[in-house]
């Protein structure tokens, strides 16, 4: 992998980490919504 491959690749990296931390913010800033999924557990012998 030549270098400029290494930066292209750690630049979508530090991208993606962006778009997340603003998504995490924006999300602190509404409501929150919890959803509750039932849970199905079954017992099942081989």
């Amino acid at each position: 992998m030549t270098t400029t491959e290494k930066i292209a690749n750690a630049k979508k990296r530090i991208d993606e980490l962006e778009r997340l931390i603003k998504y995490w913010n924006d999300s602190e800033h509404d409501e929150a919504n919890i959803v509750n999924f039932k849970r199905n557990t079954e017992n099942k012998v081989a």
